[in-house]
């Protein structure tokens, strides 16, 4: 009998108590510097590798591209032989910006090389968040420096993935630097091929349009490509920022190219040719998010509207 009450009593205070709530750790990214790059994990899953000095690609960009879980969303860099469209293999090399005049010289054709100079700030994580800071110079085809290219980074994590924010500064060194007019102008990524409209990807805009054709030299708040990899719905978000200086059009190319453009109004037939001055003094800054996402709950233009930094700014202030 003594043994039953002792048992009822163990089960009436196990009914009484509130059952503990598990604990979640905490998102946790991580970064190994190795030669020219910059390995980047979440929660030990590696998710790209931020390049600075490549032998072939002339600027820095995000290669191997990857959500958090390991699914990869960007093409491989370099592509995979008889896997990959290996087109602009030097070009597209997972996510970047790059511009094709500045001034007469291509940055995005890898004539004029962005050179890595320095870390302004060095890989740090803290609250949750990878930020560090970069210093490049703008050369042209003869090593003329043309300007400085301040790149400030930040990746942190998301209810559906993990968003990196990329601010950059541009500042001439003399004589005023011209922003030209082209298709080739921006804030890019190059889709993993499943994620391909010619391999079954979707590509949708905030203006309720569907496909590269619709959608190419549209204006739009934000672009994203989506798709199944291994039954997992996986894509990613391209977001201007809406405090920078116009709104961007869009060069999207069924082959899986997506490009937000706040330049090229008359190659995108918007307008009159576009010519942005940066005089010294007077830097231009813009920013964009790319959002790195997964799962079917994803709601672009709810995170859309979450994520940009000035948007982010608003709701603190």
């Amino acid at each position: 009998m003594d043994v039953i009450k002792v048992l009822l009593a163990t089960v009436l205070v196990l009914i009484s108590e509130p059952l503990a709530t598990p604990a979640i750790a905490a998102d946790t990214f991580g970064v190994e510097e190795q030669p020219g790059e910059l390995v980047l994990s979440l929660n030990g899953q590696k998710i790209a590798a931020y390049v600075y000095a490549d032998a072939e690609v002339l600027r820095p960009f995000f290669a191997n591209v990857h959500t958090r879980s390991g699914t990869p969303v960007t093409r491989p860099h370099p592509p995979r032989t008889g896997i990959d469209a290996d087109d602009h293999a030097d070009m597209h090399p997972g996510i970047w910006l790059a511009f094709g005049d500045i001034s007469g010289e291509d940055f995005w054709r890898n004539r004029g090389r962005i050179v890595h100079e320095r870390f302004l700030e060095p890989p740090t994580v803290a609250s949750g968040m990878l930020r560090f800071a970069t210093r490049s110079g703008l050369l042209t085809a003869q090593s003329t420096r043309l300007a400085t290219m301040d790149s400030h980074l930040r990746l942190r994590a998301r209810p559906h993935g993990w968003a990196v924010d990329w601010t950059v500064v541009f500042s001439s060194e003399g004589d005023a630097i011209v922003f030209g007019d082209q298709e080739e102008m921006g804030f890019a990524a190059r889709m993993a091929t499943p994620l391909t409209e010619h391999n079954g990807g979707r590509i949708t805009s905030s203006s309720g349009l569907s496909s590269a054709a619709e959608t190419w030299g549209q204006p739009a708040a934000w672009c994203d490509t989506s798709g199944r990899v291994d039954g997992h719905a996986v894509g990613i978000t391209l977001i201007p920022d809406p405090a920078n200086f116009r709104e961007s059009w869009w060069h999207n190319r069924a082959y899986g190219v997506v490009v937000a453009n706040p330049f090229g109004r008359a190659a995108m037939q918007q307008g009159e040719p576009s010519r942005v001055v940066v005089s010294a003094g007077k830097p231009l800054t813009l920013r964009f998010t790319a959002m790195i996402h997964e799962g079917d709950a994803y709601d672009a233009a709810v995170e859309a509207a979450a994520v940009s930094p000035s948007q982010e700014r608003a709701a603190h202030e």
